[in-house]
C-alpha cells in the first residue's frame, strides 16, 4: 500500500507527527503541550498504559483503538521533545526497537536454527551480551529493572531474575509456608502494645511480596490477578448499591449485617 493512501501507516504517522510538532510550536501551539517535559509526561504515560490494558480486558474494540492511540501519542510526544533537545526523534526510536528485535530474534531474521524450547535461553543470552557490551552496565543484575514499575510488577520481575540464577524455592510448598509465616508475623504486630506502624507496614509488605512469589510459582500473573479481583469487587459492589436503591435505603444507613446480606446475594449472581 502506498503512503499516498491516507489510510496507510506511513501517511497516518506523518499526520500525527505533524500535529505534535504544531502543538509544541512555541508561538502558535498549545500552551499546555508546549510547556511539558519528559518528566512531567510520565504520570500521563502510566495512566494511558493502564487505560489501554483496561480497554483490552473489556474487549471493546473501539475503546482499545482509542486508548492505543492515546498511548501512541505519548511516544510521539517524547519523540518531539527529544527532537527539540537534539537527542533523538521518532525515526531513531523506531529504528532502535527494530534493531533490537532483529538482534534478539536471529531464528527469524538471521536464519539461525533454534529449537522452540531454547528460545527463552537464547533471548536471555542475547540480553546478557547486550548488557555486557553496554557502557552503562550496572553492577547488580537487578539494576536494569525499573524501580518506577507498579509494585506488583516490580516484585515479579526481580523475583524472576533471581530465579534464573537459582535463588528460588524448588517447589510451591515452601512458598505457601512462607506466606503463612508472613501472615503470622502481621498478626503478632497487630497484637503488640503499642502497635508499631512502621514494623506493621514492613510485615504487610513482606506478606505481599510472598504472595507475588506464590503467584509466580503457580504461573499466575499477580498484577493481572489483582486487577481482575478489583473488577470483580467493583461489579459486586455496584450490585449491592442497586439492591439498596431498590429498597429505598442509603448504604450509609444500613447495618453491617444488612450490607453483608446484599453482598452475599451479589456473590451468588456471579
Amino acid at each position: 500500500m502506498s503512503d499516498e493512501n491516507p489510510t496507510s501507516p506511513g501517511k497516518a504517522l506523518d499526520r500525527l507527527l505533524g500535529i505534535m510538532a504544531a502543538l509544541r510550536d512555541p508561538n502558535t501551539g498549545c500552551p499546555w503541550d508546549a510547556q511539558q517535559t519528559m518528566s512531567s509526561l510520565t504520570r500521563y504515560t502510566i495512566e494511558e498504559a493502564y487505560e489501554a490494558v483496561d480497554a483490552i480486558e473489556r474487549g471493546a474494540a473501539a475503546d482499545i483503538k482509542d486508548e492505543l492511540g492515546d498511548l501512541l501519542f505519548q511516544i510521539v510526544f517524547y519523540a518531539q521533545i527529544g527532537k527539540e533537545q537534539g537527542d533523538f526523534e521518532f525515526a531513531d526510536i523506531a529504528n532502535a526497537i527494530s534493531d533490537k528485535m532483529e538482534r534478539r530474534h536471529p531464528h527469524v531474521f538471521a536464519g539461525a536454527d533454534t529449537d522452540e524450547s531454547a528460545l527463552s535461553a537464547q533471548w536471555d543470552a542475547i540480553k546478557a551480551q547486550e548488557k555486557a557490551e553496554s557502557a552503562s552496565s550496572q553492577a547488580s543484575m537487578l539494576s536494569d529493572v525499573p524501580t518506577g514499575l507498579p509494585a506488583l510488577m516490580y516484585a515479579q520481575k526481580i523475583q524472576k531474575k533471581c530465579a534464573k540464577v537459582g535463588f528460588d524455592w524448588p517447589d510451591i510448598a515452601p512458598v505457601l509456608d512462607k506466606v503463612a509465616e508472613e501472615v503470622d508475623e502481621i498478626q503478632a504486630e497487630l497484637q503488640a502494645e503499642p502497635v508499631d506502624s512502621l514494623r506493621l507496614e514492613e510485615e504487610i509488605g513482606d506478606a505481599l511480596f510472598a504472595m507475588v512469589n506464590l503467584a509466580r510459582h503457580a504461573k499466575v500473573d499477580a498484577d493481572a490477578a489483582l486487577r481482575r479481583a478489583n473488577l470483580k469487587f467493583a461489579k459486586r459492589f455496584a450490585q449491592v448499591e442497586q439492591a439498596a436503591e431498590l429498597s429505598n435505603k442509603q448504604l450509609s444507613d444500613m447495618s453491617l449485617a444488612e450490607l453483608e446480606h446484599l453482598w452475599q446475594q451479589a456473590k451468588a449472581k456471579a
